[in-house]
């Protein structure tokens, strides 16, 4: 089996993290993981076709917010909420948090 790649949390940058969760499907499994704790790719994919999905979560790995390691034929993923928030505190919680507030509104 390949190597998944998982970088030194001091070695990732925030704007690393922050591309990674501007998109909505990895920003759903970061959601989720920070929910339910550990799972796995299939239970993540929300249907989604499994090409799309390996691009997302190295994405993920690679940006430092997901740990994926090999479970027999399954791939299991969590979150790395120590390692993010001892590198950028409060960020998760911000990000998560503003998740469950919808869209920003815009007056004016």
């Amino acid at each position: 089996m390949r190597k998944m790649i998982l970088p030194d949390i001091d070695d990732v940058a925030l704007s690393q993290v922050l591309y990674a969760l501007s998109d909505p499907v990895r920003l759903d499994v970061v959601r989720t993981l920070a929910r339910d704790g550990e799972a796995s790719c299939s239970v993540l994919d929300g249907g989604r076709p499994k090409s799309s999905m390996s691009h997302h979560f190295r994405v993920l790995r690679e940006s430092g917010l997901v740990r994926t390691r090999h479970e027999g034929p399954s791939h299991m993923n969590e979150l790395r909420r120590d390692d993010l928030d001892r590198r950028f505190p409060g960020l998760l919680d911000a990000v998560l948090a503003a998740g469950d507030a919808g869209p920003a509104r815009r007056d004016g």
